[in-house]
């Protein structure tokens, strides 16, 4: 454990038994699984090539719903706490040109993507802002990793947010633009973006809820593919409360469509995709959903569950 800035602490996680941990890829997370039934994700900011351990920054929330406020107070040097992942669902894709966002304790996937970036020789550049400089982590790393490709911005040292505009003002069809961070920061990218093909964003936090489709949410069934069993969804009742009160396994953290836990494969039915991960040819593919928000347009959707 190690203090990277005012209230951002960054634990190492390794296996007790001195194993390599499983590898992964810049964009990933992990979920944490704390007392009290609390599950948790954090991004990984570590080196993908050491797989002697792991790395996640957490920082420390006033608002904390318990999880961050835990880590900082009461998880210590040696204890062992489950841990699910890596996943991803934010990973670099193939592009000319990157240009990577980061606010805050966004920092942490943004931090391994440019460390890979940097050693495949890419053309990328960085802008990292924060409200003060002395809440800013891994400053001295990334001075290490891309001197001259990163833009710091302070909003106390600067008098207020950055200039997205100017930012944003050269990307094209040959860049892809990564962000991660609050979503006032998420939001005003999208808002200055002219293509919004070439964003891919990664929120700690859902924004407001997609609303439901003319008409209201309906109640719909769910066919288990592997078994043929049938679980009933009422109007008030999420797909994944509905399954896990059936007593069907189900893995889930957020709750709120922006994790990728609970993913499940779709077979057959439209889905009503409710989460803030897939892309709109994703979304309109209607091979998997998010069951923790997403609903069903159809009065059966056949899922890839046992």
């Amino acid at each position: 454990m190690r203090w990277e800035a005012d209230g951002v602490l960054s634990l190492r996680l390794c296996d007790p038994s001195g194993e390599e941990l499983p590898s992964w890829q810049p964009g990933a997370h992990l979920a944490l699984h704390l007392p009290g039934g609390l599950v948790r994700e954090f991004s990984l900011c570590s080196d993908p090539q050491d797989r002697s351990g792991w790395t996640v920054a957490v920082l420390r929330e006033p608002s904390s719903r318990g999880g961050s406020a835990y880590v900082h107070t009461e998880l210590r040097v040696g204890d062992l706490i489950t841990v699910d992942g890596p996943r991803n669902n934010f990973r670099l894709e193939d592009a000319e040109r990157y240009l990577l966002i980061a606010g805050g304790i966004g920092i942490t996937p943004i931090l391994a993507m440019a460390r890979e970036l940097e050693s495949r020789g890419a053309d990328w550049r960085m802008l990292y802002a924060g409200r003060w400089v002395t809440t800013m982590a891994f400053l001295p790393e990334l001075d290490r990793i891309g001197a001259g490709k990163v833009e710091l911005h302070a909003d106390d040292e600067a008098g207020g947010p950055p200039d997205l505009a100017a930012t944003l003002a050269d990307v094209d069809g040959r860049t892809l633009v990564y962000v991660c961070g609050p979503e006032p920061l998420l939001a005003a990218v999208e808002a200055q973006l002219a293509d919004p093909s070439r964003l891919r964003l990664e929120r700690f936090k859902a924004p407001e809820p997609i609303a439901p489709p003319e008409g209201g949410d309906q109640p719909f069934d769910i066919i288990c593919a592997g078994s043929g069993r049938r679980v009933h969804v009422p109007v008030d009742t999420t797909a994944l409360a509905a399954l896990e009160a059936a007593g069907v396994p189900m893995p889930s953290s957020c709750t709120e469509g922006i994790c990728g836990t609970c993913e499940t494969g779709v077979i057959a039915g439209t889905v009503d995709h409710r989460d803030f991960l897939l892309t709109e040819d994703e979304k309109s593919a209607q091979k998997t959903m998010f069951v923790c928000v997403s609903r069903a347009l159809t009065p059966e959707l056949t899922l890839d569950l046992s």
